[in-house]
């Protein structure tokens, strides 16, 4: 069967729209300098929701901790009460058992009057001691129960707010996957190697800094992944902690937290020392200054732990600076 020229025509504009939904004719990817403006936008994105991330998987855990510890407690004292009471029931039956010795009767028939005495003295200093005991550990049971109460409902809370943070996670991943698409468009995603063994530090650095540093420096290459605390991978407020660690002082768990952990510790961005913390506005990132007008970080994903060029790499962007 021929077609007309009319029908032709339609033949023609059906396949174009078919074309058009069926991604022949769809928006054409980026290029090289649009994705790379764009992967900058998802990294600040990024490092805000991982904050959020971390910030909020944090106050959890110490919350959990808190409650455990104070269960643990509980149940030790808890214990020890019942223990007590035990001993108060056992003098309670010697008593019965052996006759009422606060009476006259009750001596006389047990044998020597002295010795009853001394037995008397004996069982009524045991039951004075334990009923003081018991009172002061039931005293402390009650007010450590006060204080569970207390941790569970923070407990609690840190568990509804990481339940939304579950929410911001999916969020955090789909943005992850769409910097991890653009970076292999741009042939620029590093897989890094948790095995890596890094690079010597031979920078100016002095005492425990220079520790610091050299833990740093000997996890170049490893990739960034957020949430990591190493050994095979880190974020960016990971890995600082875990350089300082090896130096003799525990940081806190995240960006927010070194940063107000710093707070009488600041120094002026003119002043840098090797070793200080570097955050950027809106602490959504952080690294550590390393000498030389060079900084260490774990940056983002599809990228590893490596030294830049400070200035580059945060123009403008730099908040302030922490000695620790």
């Amino acid at each position: 069967m021929k077609l007309g020229r009319t029908s032709a025509a339609v033949v023609l504009a059906l396949a174009a729209l078919i074309s058009v939904h069926g991604g022949a004719l769809a928006e054409p990817p980026p290029t090289i300098p649009q994705a790379r403006a764009k992967l900058v936008k998802l990294n600040e994105r990024a490092d805000q929701m991982v904050e959020k991330y971390n910030q909020a998987t944090e106050a959890y855990r110490k919350a959990k901790k808190k409650y455990d510890d104070l269960n643990t407690d509980l149940k030790l004292k808890g214990a020890r009460v019942e223990t007590l009471r035990e001993s108060l029931v056992a003098v309670a039956v010697n008593s019965y058992q052996y006759g009422d010795l606060s009476s006259w009767e009750g001596l006389i028939v047990q044998g020597e009057p002295q010795a009853m005495l001394g037995s008397l003295a004996s069982i009524e200093q045991m039951a004075q001691a334990t009923t003081a005991e018991l009172a002061a550990f039931e005293a402390a049971t009650k007010e450590l129960r006060v204080q569970r109460n207390a941790a569970k409902a923070v407990l609690s809370e840190a568990d509804a707010a990481r339940d939304q943070v579950r929410g911001e996670k999916s969020k955090v991943d789909k943005l992850v996957s769409e910097q991890t698409k653009l970076l292999r468009r741009l042939g620029a995603f590093k897989v890094g190697n948790p095995q890596s063994t890094g690079i010597a530090y031979t920078g100016p650095a002095s005492g425990n800094a220079r520790l610091a540093l050299q833990f740093a420096y000997a996890q170049i290459g490893k990739p960034y992944q957020y949430g990591g605390t190493g050994p095979g991978s880190y974020d960016c407020s990971g890995f600082t902690q875990a350089s300082w660690r090896t130096a003799g002082v525990e940081l806190p768990r995240t960006t927010w937290d070194q940063w107000s952990w710093g707070a009488d510790r600041r120094v002026s961005l003119d002043a840098l020392q090797p070793g200080d913390l570097l955050f950027s506005k809106g602490l959504g990132h952080m690294g550590m200054y390393a000498g030389n007008g060079k900084m260490v970080h774990s940056p983002q994903t599809g990228d590893v732990v490596k030294v830049v060029d400070l200035d580059d790499y945060w123009r403008g962007r730099l908040l302030g600076a922490v000695r620790p």
